[in-house]
């Protein structure tokens, strides 16, 4: 019956008891159940009326399927380890209690995937808060306007008055799609930059938008890093797209068999490493384009990688244990 009253607004006591093959009593029955255990089942009388699913003061028990279960655990898991500041150890305590009362079946499908999961663990750039973050989607579902305090890439403070549309992830970084009122246009702004946020109660109406992800993608290489790389790599463009996500690279075709990157990083040295292994990779040569600072790099790249090489004096290479020929010169399996 749950089930039910979430997957439409309303629905008579009729029309549940055909669905559940009950009768229109245990239907009544079955609806106090549901209100001792804190769900808001609301009935309405005539003959548009029937039963509705309402938000309650307190959170009830929730009703998930196999599928959500295991769902909400691996999201809770991934909650734990990173992503949005302030939120690991909520997520912990959730997953705790969830994994308390799964059923062993499900327990052994997420221990499964967790642990045929691996991640690079978390480093000490910058994250969302998540009191911000909470805010944020409060007055983008709410249509309310925000003022903010944002420090731009090189340090220059503003006071921002915006709409909020949509938040966009990149996985690493969190970004706020808005309306901006004083600048007349689309902006994304890094929430790790905002500061000093004001809620307000000036509901605006919804603007014919951009697609927020595109416009996040497209921003992404100029605006959120320190340094910003363009080359060339030969190989076609989904190729390297596949080996570049958009997240960290701006892909676009540079001929039949050579693709443009713009990528950025807070580091220059980070970034060359970065896309020499990405043409590694993908066993493709690589031109810089700008900035030409990047060639001094590639040079200290080589050097190191070349030193790796080298044999101090009065050592012997290591090249493995001996194998055994026989007469003609052939390797020899050992017994």
């Amino acid at each position: 019956m749950l089930s039910l009253l979430e997957s439409k607004p309303t629905w008579s006591g009729p029309d549940l008891a055909s669905r559940l093959g009950v009768t229109t009593r245990t239907v009544r029955r079955d609806v106090e159940r549901l209100r001792e255990l804190g769900y808001p089942v609301h009935g309405e009388q005539g003959s548009d009326g029937g039963y509705r699913l309402g938000r309650g003061r307190r959170l009830p028990p929730l009703v998930l399927d196999d599928e959500e279960a295991v769902a909400v655990a691996l999201c809770l898991r991934q909650g734990a380890s990173g992503g949005v500041a302030g939120i690991e150890e909520h997520a912990l305590r959730a997953l705790t209690k969830l994994d308390q009362v799964l059923p062993a079946r499900l327990s052994t499908e997420v221990h499964a995937i967790d642990d045929a999961t691996a991640a690079l663990p978390a480093t000490g750039g910058p994250r969302a808060d998540v009191g911000l973050l909470t805010r944020l989607a409060h007055a983008t579902k709410e249509t309310v306007r925000v003022h903010f305090d944002y420090r731009a890439r090189d340090g220059t403070a503003t006071t921002r008055k915006v709409e909020p549309y949509r938040l966009v992830t990149t996985g690493r970084l969190w970004y706020l799609f808005c309306f901006d009122l004083e600048r007349q246009d689309w902006r994304t702004f890094r929430l790790d930059r905002i500061d000093a946020l004001h809620v307000t109660t000036f509901r605006f109406s919804p603007r014919p938008t951009p697609d927020p992800v595109e416009h996040v993608r497209r921003s992404f290489p100029r605006g959120s890093w320190t340094h910003t790389a363009t080359v060339s790599i030969g190989a076609p463009l989904d190729v390297t797209r596949r080996r570049i996500p958009t997240q960290y690279g701006d892909c676009t075709a540079d001929g039949p068999d050579r693709t443009r990157v713009v990528a950025g990083a807070d580091d220059l040295a980070e970034l060359t490493r970065h896309l020499v292994w990405a043409a590694l990779d993908l066993n493709a040569d690589l031109a810089v384009i700008d900035p030409p600072e990047i060639a001094d790099h590639l040079h200290a790249l080589a050097s190191r990688v070349a030193a790796f090489a080298t044999v101090p004096a009065g050592a012997d290479r290591d090249l493995g244990p001996e194998v055994p020929v026989n007469d003609h010169g052939a390797s020899v399996e050992r017994p």
